[in-house]
């Protein structure tokens, strides 16, 4: 079964996640910045989610993960719990 380990953001707007995604894609580090902003749990650890499967995420988050390239920043994706900011690390 495929696997896959990613960090997110999560902010409450779509403006403030286009801001966050340009400021990494400036060279600001994803981490640093999930942890100075996301909403989530998951921000203290700069926005590490561990590892997971298909279907263990909301399905938005879920499509965006199992069907995007590694390494790259992906988002504003729009959840029930708000708006992500989406780097697949590795899928296997």
């Amino acid at each position: 079964m495929a696997q896959a380990t990613a960090r997110h953001i999560l902010v409450d707007s779509e403006a403030k996640c286009e801001e966050l995604k340009k400021a990494i894609e400036g060279g600001q580090d994803f981490a640093e910045v999930a942890k100075q902003h996301s909403s989530c749990p998951s921000g203290r650890n700069g926005g590490d989610l561990g590892s997971f499967g298909p279907g263990q995420m909301v399905p938005e988050f879920d499509k965006a993960v199992f069907n995007s390239e590694s390494n790259t920043v992906i988002g504003p994706i729009k959840t029930q719990f708000g708006y992500h900011l989406l780097e697949v690390t590795s899928r296997s």
